[in-house]
């Protein structure tokens, strides 16, 4: 592989950002300001050269899978145009949040096998790294073996344990982020013949493609098994510390949920919905995942903790695509403009803190030895930025840098 020598560029680094010439060779960094060498120039000046994004929750790709209600395209072409949107958006290691429901339709394990074989195959042709983060919902028996068929194969992945189910049937005098304990005994559950709770479902119905009723049917039928959830969940907890499987909990609202799921090993809390819990999870040293979308738009979408206050507070680590993978990009522009932090620090949230808390010791920072994950940045003064090139491993996996600032080879 042609040594490229970016040159010239702003570079990220670990506690600061400093003008620099970068020398890539064999998927590697091999140096800061060295010798030409007979390396390939790509011209850096005026622009900003980072540490890629590694994101470790994104499910934009459903979106790709069925880009309207009801309406699936072939898998393959889904992900092969997922992968085009990632390193365009200088993402070099995805972990899909493939979520495995009892639900039929996108989300069920008919779906979660499908995306599984699919990425088999294709990965010698995919640019980013693409991984999965099994969202196994907790009700969901029958995502056992594949669940072990991922953690068995040689992509580590990232398991996170959902519980939407419990959640689903709340009493609507609780709000979702004071909802008790999943697994306390009296529980507090909806009337599932309500209107309100009909109301409440039939956007889920519809994305099973399923009617109202038929959905509250199977809901009921599912909610009938709930004393075998506690037993199940740490069955699979103990298989994935055997991969040592990187575990994470989502949406948790109380700091016994917390407690129980670090107690198996779920050490990252992805989506805390209470302050309590975020405090919980920090005093623990647990690290804690917020969504990018949330830290561009300024507040959460949904009435969660607004994730710029957590990162203020020290109460945030990582920040996710969650659902759109421009957002990591853009948490960084208005994180940046709202003066939360310096940029070398906030660029950790979307690089060395998510690779560390995936075990991946070879990405997410700017230094010689390490992975050449790298992303560089059109950013004008005033304006919003935009990737131009983007390497995964060192290999160019994105360029849209114009015929004039194409690579020339180097003299010595």
């Amino acid at each position: 592989m042609t040594a490229e020598l970016i040159e010239g560029a702003r570079l990220i680094l670990d506690d600061r950002i400093e003008t620099a010439s970068l020398r890539i060779e064999a998927g590697r960094i091999t140096g800061i300001d060295v010798a030409r060498d007979g390396a390939v120039i790509v011209p850096g000046r005026g622009r900003l050269l980072a540490p890629a994004f590694v994101d470790i929750h994104g499910d934009a790709f459903e979106r790709q899978i069925m880009p309207r209600p009801g309406v699936t395209v072939p898998l393959e072409a889904a992900l092969l145009e997922t992968d085009r949107q990632l390193a365009s958006n200088g993402i070099a290691t995805a972990y899909h949040a493939l979520t495995l429901s009892w639900e039929p339709g996108l989300r069920s394990v008919d779906t979660g096998w499908q995306m599984v074989r699919a990425l088999e195959t294709l990965r010698p042709r995919l640019t980013a790294d693409n991984r999965l983060q099994l969202r196994w919902e907790t009700f969901c028996a029958e995502a056992e073996p594949l669940i072990a068929h991922v953690l068995a194969g040689p992509d580590r992945p990232a398991l996170a344990f959902n519980d939407h189910t419990s959640s689903g049937v709340l009493h609507p005098e609780i709000a979702v982020h004071d909802r008790p304990f999943d697994h306390v005994a009296d529980y507090p559950v909806t009337d599932l013949a309500a209107d309100g709770f009909l109301k409440k479902m039939a956007d889920r119905a519809k994305r099973a493609q399923m009617s109202t009723a038929d959905f509250i049917t199977l809901l009921a039928t599912i909610w009938a098994q709930r004393d075998e959830v506690p037993a199940r969940i740490e069955r699979v907890a103990a298989l994935a510390r055997t991969h040592r499987a990187p575990m994470l909990s989502h949406d948790d609202s109380q700091i016994e949920t917390r407690r129980w799921y670090r107690g198996l090993g779920a050490t990252v809390a992805e989506f805390p919905m209470h302050e309590r819990v975020f405090l919980a999870a920090r005093a623990a040293g647990d690290p804690i995942v917020l969504g990018a979308p949330n830290a561009m738009r300024g507040g959460s979408h949904l009435g969660s903790p607004g994730a710029a206050d957590m990162i203020a507070r020290g109460l945030c680590d990582i920040l996710a695509s969650d659902y759109f993978y421009p957002a990591m990009l853009g948490a960084m522009v208005r994180l940046s403009a709202d003066r939360i932090a310096p940029l070398a620090a906030l660029w950790k949230l979307v690089s060395a803190n998510p690779a560390a808390a995936m075990g991946l010791a070879d990405r997410g920072r700017i230094a010689p030895g390490l992975r050449a994950d790298l992303v560089l940045l059109d950013w004008p003064e005033g304006h919003a930025p935009a990737p131009v090139r983007t390497w995964v491993a060192g290999r160019g996996g994105y360029s849209a840098l114009s015929m004039a600032l194409l690579p020339e080879p180097a003299h010595p």
